[in-house]
């Protein structure tokens, strides 16, 4: 390292990762008790001091894998969080970031290890500095890129039905969304295909499965629902 800046303060620099999945047709986020003073045994989301030897997006990544054991999985930057007084320990900048992945792929065994759980958003309990407004700033990203974005798929599993499509669209804007116009505005976007494949589980009468098909959205990016 050099000395050009020796006369200027140090800070220090942490990524803090906003997890959501989808579950009983609500979103949930993933927390735990902070396991370091300051503020321990307080809910926190899980986060990481920025190596010397990493950009922030690496840094990001790195808590992710540690907290999901998944790879390539949506990630957004949120924002920079750097109130003066925002950690009692040290002077501290946190750059937040927002993951959506899907329950079903998530290794349980990693919540006993971190002590980590999911829970409801409604249920979201004060969490420690200003990571609850992290939370809320990460929402009103998310209720903007739903429209313009195909993100919702991130929540789902491979093979999902339009009525849990319309679930993760309510659980992410928080408010019920018309069926029959949503179903019509749907089946007419070409990168949701639909399937051969019949959903006997969740639904009695049997409902057709879609899939994304992320090279027709590849070729065709222009999404707006």
């Amino acid at each position: 390292m050099t000395k050009y800046y020796d006369e200027h303060s140090k800070v220090y620099v942490s990524v803090d990762c906003i997890i959501f999945g989808f579950k009983d047709n609500k979103l949930q986020l993933l927390i735990g008790k902070r396991k370091m003073d300051p503020g321990r045994g307080m809910w926190s989301l899980y986060g990481g001091f920025v190596n010397e030897n990493e950009s922030l997006e690496e840094a990001a990544n790195r808590v992710l894998y540690e907290l999901t054991g998944l790879k390539d999985i949506y990630m957004k930057q949120v924002g920079a969080f750097g109130a003066i007084d925002r950690d009692p320990g040290e002077r501290v900048i946190s750059i937040a970031y927002c993951a959506l992945i899907n329950v079903n792929d998530y290794d349980q065994a990693l919540l006993f290890d971190h002590k980590l759980e999911w829970v409801y958003l409604e249920e979201l309990p004060k969490l420690y500095s200003d990571h609850n407004k992290m939370v809320n700033k990460a929402i009103s990203l998310l209720r903007k890129r739903i429209s313009t974005e195909p993100i919702s798929f991130n929540l789902l599993p491979e093979l999902f039905t339009l009525t849990q499509l319309q679930h993760v669209y309510e659980a992410v804007l928080g408010e019920e969304i018309d069926k029959r116009n949503f179903r019509k505005r749907i089946k007419g976007i070409d990168f949701i295909e639909k399937t051969d494949f019949i959903d006997k589980q969740t639904s009695k009468r049997g409902a057709v499965l879609y899939r994304f098909n992320k090279k027709a959205y590849n070729e065709d990016p222009s999404f707006k629902l």
